[in-house]
C-alpha cells in the first residue's frame, strides 16, 4: 500500500468494518447531476501556465471547461481559494505553508507543478564573476518577502564567511530588475522564473546559479478537500489535463515555447518562445508528487519557522490517488478516447472506483455518528504526523 494514502484508506475501511459489524453507519452514494466538468482554477504568472492559456485542448481532450484564472502573486491565489472564488489553485512552498496554516482542516496538496531550478541569480553578459564571493561587497537586487529571498538566506546558510550582509541590497520589484541591471545600478539579481530566462534569452545576462540543490521550492496544486472528494472524477481529468502538459513540454519542447510566448504576448506579458524555451530545459514539471515534495515544503516551514515568518508549522495534508488515477487516465484513454463516449465515461468511472471506492463525482454522506466514524475522520486529519 503506497504511503501517499494509507492513512485515509484505513479510515475507509474503518467504516466498511462498521457497517459489516452492524454498528448502525448508514453510507449513502448521491451522485451529481451536472452534465459537464467544470474547475475554477486559479493559476499564477508561471512558466506552464502560459502553455495551459494558450493551448485549451489539453483540457479539451478530457471534456474539461475550465475557468482559468492568472494571478500576480500566490497570496491572490491563496485568498481566492480560501473565499470559495476558484476550486483549484497552485502556489509555491511558502504559499502552501500559508493556505496550510490559514485553514488547515479544509485543504488537499493534489499535485506539483514544478520543482527544481526555479530560481536563479544572473549577472551581466560580459561579468567575470563565478560566485557569490566573488560579488562580496558589490550591490545585488531581488524582491524582498520572496521565495527568492529566502533560497537566498537558505543558501548563505550552507557557505561559510558569507553572509546576506556582505552585500548592499536593493529592493526591487521583479520586473525592474533587469533594467537595474542594464544600467548598472547592481551587478546582479536573484529572481524566480521567466524573469532570469528572459534576461539571458534578450543577451543581456548569464546565470550565476540556481538553486535547486538548495531547495526543491516546488509549487503545488491545491484544493479543498470537499471539492476534491465530491467532484473526485473531475479532479481526476483535471490533472489528466495537467500531465498532457507536462509531456508537451517535454517531448515538444520547441512548439510548446512558441504557444507560451503567443499566450504571453496575448496577456501583454511579451516572454519570448526563446525565453520558455530555455525555461522547460530547466525547471521540472513533473505533476506526480511523493513524500519527498511533502517533506520540501516542510523544509520551507521550518525555515520559514527559524526566520520568525510563521509562529508554528502547519500539518500539510496530501493524496497522490489523484494523480495516480489520472495517471492511468492518460495512458489509456487521453487521446484515443475523448469526450463524452460512453467507453470514455466508464473508464472515469473505474478508475474512481478503484483509487477511492466511490461512483465518480458522487458524495458520500455518513449517516449515524459512531465512534468508528470519528476514528476514520481522525486518522484522515492526523495522517502526516505519524
Amino acid at each position: 500500500m503506497k504511503t501517499s494514502t494509507k492513512l485515509i484508506t484505513v479510515g475507509i475501511i474503518a467504516l466498511v468494518v462498521g457497517i459489516g459489524g452492524g454498528i448502525g453507519i448508514g453510507l449513502l452514494i448521491q451522485p451529481q447531476t451536472a452534465t459537464t466538468y467544470e474547475v475554477r482554477y486559479g493559476g499564477q504568472y508561471y512558466p506552464g501556465e502560459f502553455l495551459l492559456e494558450g493551448y485549451p485542448e489539453l483540457w479539451a481532450t478530457y471534456d474539461l471547461n475550465i475557468e482559468h484564472r492568472l494571478f500576480t502573486s500566490g497570496g491572490a491565489g491563496n485568498d481566492a481559494l480560501l473565499a470559495g472564488e476558484v476550486d483549484i489553485n497552485c502556489g509555491s512552498d511558502s504559499k502552501t505553508v500559508a493556505l496550510f496554516a490559514a485553514k488547515p482542516d479544509e485543504m488537499l496538496v493534489i499535485g506539483t507543478i514544478q520543482r527544481g531550478d526555479r530560481y536563479a541569480t544572473v549577472i551581466a553578459d560580459d561579468a567575470s564573476y563565478t560566485n557569490w564571493t566573488d560579488l562580496a561587497g558589490e550591490t545585488v537586487g531581488t524582491k524582498f518577502g520572496t521565495g527568492a529571498e529566502q533560497v537566498l538566506l537558505r543558501y548563505f546558510d550552507t557557505i561559510p564567511n558569507i553572509s546576506w550582509d556582505n552585500f548592499t541590497w536593493v529592493n526591487a520589484e521583479v520586473n525592474q530588475l533587469q533594467g537595474l541591471l542594464e544600467s548598472d545600478q547592481i551587478e546582479a539579481f536573484t529572481a524566480w522564473e521567466p524573469t532570469p530566462s528572459i534576461a539571458v534569452d534578450q543577451g543581456v545576462a548569464k546565470v550565476l546559479r540556481r538553486y535547486g540543490d538548495i531547495a526543491l521550492t516546488p509549487a503545488s496544486l491545491h484544493t479543498t478537500k470537499n471539492f476534491a472528494y465530491n467532484n473526485t472524477g473531475t479532479v481526476i481529468r483535471f490533472l489528466a489535463a495537467q500531465l498532457d502538459k507536462f509531456d508537451m513540454i517535454t517531448g515538444d519542447t520547441a512548439n510548446a515555447a512558441s504557444i507560451a510566448a503567443a499566450a504571453s504576448e496575448a496577456r501583454g506579458a511579451s516572454i519570448t518562445a526563446g525565453a520558455f524555451e530555455l525555461i522547460y530545459n530547466t525547471i521540472n514539471f513533473q505533476i506526480e508528487f511523493n513524500e519527498s515534495i511533502i517533506n520540501a515544503i516542510d523544509d520551507t516551514a521550518a525555515f520559514l519557522l527559524a526566520q520568525g515568518k510563521i509562529t508554528e508549522i502547519p500539518d500539510i495534508v496530501w493524496d497522490a490517488r489523484f494523480v495516480e488515477a489520472a495517471m492511468e487516465l492518460q495512458e489509456d484513454f487521453g487521446i484515443p478516447v475523448t469526450g463524452t463516449s460512453a467507453e470514455y465515461n466508464q473508464a472515469i468511472e473505474l478508475l474512481v472506483e478503484k483509487y477511492f471506492g466511490i461512483p465518480a463525482d458522487g458524495k458520500i454522506v455518513l449517516g449515524i455518528i459512531s465512534g468508528t466514524i470519528v476514528f476514520g475522520v481522525v486518522v484522515q486529519l492526523k495522517r502526516r504526523k505519524n
